[in-house]
């Protein structure tokens, strides 16, 4: 007889690559995830995987049956969310992934009290500033600052991002204010590199100016940014959540160049194809109402 936890086992070792991150995904032991594999391959008298010291990869049956496994762990899934809803109940696993720094200051104040109203749930929650493969890496869903370009996820928006140009006293005392794109040209930049390129987009009426200012600074972390800004290193273009206690205390001024960056959201995003989850729906209302609409790390969002 075939059974479903090595079903479920063969799948997640697919999508990971690895006996040892299915077992991390699965909260199981390696050894346990094994034994299902093998047992699965003896219950279908094939092999389902080729394994070498390096990486493990499918076999022609194994990519055979994965089509179907796949199916058959969603059906289940869903099958599960369906009855949990009928209870009106939230519980079971549920893993995300979102940015280092918006998880640190926000996301996770804000789910302390959810999880709290709900101790069934079993939350995993991965900060990483990279944008990574949602369903490829095994995630019921992302959050995310900014455009969503993968067409294979599914967007909610939790809250509106405005970002500000910003740099630290000292700096615009040495270096002067910039009051036009122009201005801003002729300044030292600290760039978000997650972004690709170290540039700053403001729309006009004329269509997109590309503002490209000298480097001073990249790195990948909105608290480095933040910080970097602060110490002098330059001006930065950062979202209000990340900046606002650093303006209200004084150690950042915002800067006016009379045009505005392009309105940015924060999003949850899960895989195209899978129907979200009563608990993950229910997690997106809470993240709503406990940001707001303004954010309340935005006090002065314009309304």
């Amino acid at each position: 007889m075939i059974k479903l936890d090595g079903i479920t086992s063969f799948v997640a070792i697919a999508e990971s690559g690895s006996i040892s991150e299915a077992a991390r995904r699965l909260r199981l032991s390696k050894s346990v995830v094994s034994e299902r594999l093998a047992e699965l391959e003896r219950s279908l008298g094939a092999g389902l995987l080729h394994r070498t010291t390096r990486k493990l990869t499918l076999t022609e049956d194994g990519t055979a049956f994965l089509e179907r496994a796949s199916r058959i762990v969603q059906e289940i899934e869903e099958a599960a969310a369906d009855m949990a809803e009928r209870r009106g109940t939230i519980s079971g696993p549920l893993r995300i992934s979102a940015p280092v720094t918006f998880g640190r200051m926000h996301l996770g104040p804000a789910l302390y009290p959810f999880l709290a109203d709900h101790p069934n749930l079993q939350l995993t929650l991965d900060l990483d500033d990279r944008r990574v493969d949602a369903a490829a890496d095994g995630y019921d869903a992302v959050v995310r600052n900014g455009p969503i370009a993968d067409s294979r996820l599914m967007a909610w928006r939790l809250a509106p991002s405005r970002r500000v140009l910003v740099a630290s006293p000292a700096y615009l005392r040495e270096h002067g204010r910039p009051a036009s794109i122009e201005d801003l040209e002729q300044h030292k930049g600290i760039f978000y590199t997650n972004r690709g390129v170290a540039d700053w987009r403001f729309p006009t009426s004329a269509g997109t100016v590309l503002v490209r200012g000298r480097m001073g600074f990249g790195v990948n972390n909105g608290d480095m940014l933040r910080d970097a800004a602060v110490s002098g290193l330059g001006i930065a273009l950062v979202p209000m959540f990340v900046v606002g206690e650093a303006i209200a205390s004084g150690q950042l001024e915002t800067i006016d160049i009379g045009v505005q960056p392009e309105l940015e959201y924060i999003h949850i995003a899960h895989p195209d194809g899978r129907r979200p989850s009563v608990k993950l729906r229910a997690m997106a209302d809470h993240l709503r109402k406990a940001f707001g609409t303004p954010p309340y790390w935005d006090p002065t969002f314009p309304t």
